[in-house]
């Protein structure tokens, strides 16, 4: 049996993040630090974005009782999930896509 958190590395928790990097993969270590860096960044914003949906929701909807700032809400935080769904994603989608090409 193989416990996922049997090697207690950093790379276990944040390898979700970095891409697989396949068609990358002769690209020199600067440029791999850059790119997961970046995505760091973006799936941070993604997620600010959804927690200030949330809020922005949840004032909304009780305290001002505006429906308008729920729905509004509502959008954010469906953007921002689908954001960093999407940036989850990007290395394996880079990958099939190279691979259905060569």
């Amino acid at each position: 049996m193989l416990l996922a958190a049997e090697k207690g590395d950093i790379t276990t928790i944040i390898g979700g993040i970095a891409p697989d990097w396949g068609p990358f993969g002769s690209l020199g270590n600067e440029a791999r630090v850059m790119i997961e860096v970046v995505m760091a960044v973006a799936i941070l914003l993604c997620l600010g974005i959804a927690i200030w949906g949330a809020a922005k929701q949840r004032i909304g909807a009780t305290a001002l009782r505006d429906t308008f700032s729920a729905e509004q809400g509502k959008g954010l935080i469906i953007a921002g999930l689908t954001g960093v769904f999407i940036i989850g994603s990007l290395g394996t989608l880079f990958t099939i896509v190279y691979g259905m090409a060569v």
